[in-house]
């Protein structure tokens, strides 16, 4: 079968910001960057309905549409765009194997990992629709958390960035009533004072989500279950938040490239370089600390860069 081996001087897995802008950078760099979509094409954000805090849109723009505008972007300058999803990858030698789809090998001068990371959610089905409509479930509090100001919102967690999220909520709304679901927390003592001392944020112990209420469209409610007592309570809110951490896409890549415990890439501080030279990571793959869009395209073009130095040393 080695006539369906096709040899790519750039590789980018994904299509969130950070895949997209990677591939305007090496397209301008004249790497003839390939492009594969992945399961998600847009990635996270085309979960979100309204992106407020990406400069230069000072109406405001929707996910979707704004994944649309850097793909266009990414094409203008030729970039290959494709269906489909890394399955497989050897980075063993001095070429870059990688398999799209089980059957298409490709040979990789260089690749650029911006496969990202994705939410958990608690998978009930309340919770999915109401994720589905926009209306009131979000996993994302700095990216969402605006449009709840004065509101009663609830947030389910135990770890740092759920109490982050919590205390970055109880700034701009009416109520925030925090769900742990185990006796204790899994935060930091600094983080769980923080949130214990916030005055409009209510903590419940050892208390279950059981479903997500609304009218259909918009969330109203959101019923639990104190596993003390066996109480089922109904709690008022507009909005659900989901913090209870989120799965890097990069189970293919851990025989090959260095990952944390929980499976994010480790890069070279200040780079976009991973353990195998001529791979490079950007977006949320690697980035557990920020999680935006404009920090994931920031990395976007941090690795395109990277791959036009490494292409230029190895051609001297």
């Amino acid at each position: 079968m080695l006539d369906t081996i096709e040899k790519i001087k750039c590789l980018i897995i994904g299509s969130g910001p950070a895949g997209y802008t990677a591939a305007i950078y090496a397209a301008r760099a004249n790497m003839n960057p390939v492009l594969y979509q992945g399961t998600q094409p847009g990635g996270q954000l085309t979960t979100t309905n309204e992106v407020e805090n990406f400069p230069g849109y000072p109406a405001g723009v929707t996910g979707p549409e704004m994944m649309i505008q850097l793909q266009d972007q990414a094409k203008r300058f030729g970039t290959d765009i494709r269906d489909g999803w890394a399955t497989k990858v050897d980075f063993s030698g001095d070429i870059h194997k990688v398999w799209i789809n089980d059957t298409i090998e490709l040979h990789c001068e260089t690749v650029i990992i911006s496969t990202g990371a994705s939410a958990k959610y608690l998978g009930l089905p309340s919770e999915q629709h109401y994720l589905k409509t926009g209306g009131g479930v979000s996993a994302c509090a700095i990216c969402d958390g605006f449009f709840y100001r004065n509101q009663e919102v609830v947030i389910v967690g135990a770890g740092d960035s759920a109490c982050e999220e919590a205390h970055y909520l109880s700034k701009m709304c009416k109520k925030v009533t925090m769900l742990v679901r185990s006796e204790q927390f899994r935060a930091s003592k600094i983080m769980e004072a923080r949130v214990r001392k916030t005055e409009n944020i209510e903590i419940l112990m050892h208390t279950d989500t059981v479903e997500v209420i609304g009218d259909g469209q918009v969330v109203t409610a959101v019923k639990a279950l104190d596993k003390s007592t066996q109480e089922v309570i109904e709690i008022p809110a507009t909005g659900f938040f989901v913090a209870i951490g989120h799965k890097p896409n990069t189970d293919i890549f851990k025989d090959f490239i260095t990952l944390d415990e929980v499976g994010y890439i480790i890069n070279e501080p200040g780079s976009s370089k991973t353990n195998v030279p001529g791979v490079f990571v950007s977006g949320d793959a690697a980035d557990h600390v920020y999680r935006q869009a404009i920090t994931a395209a920031g990395t976007g073009c941090m690795a395109a860069l990277d791959a036009e130095r490494y292409l230029a040393a190895k051609d001297h």
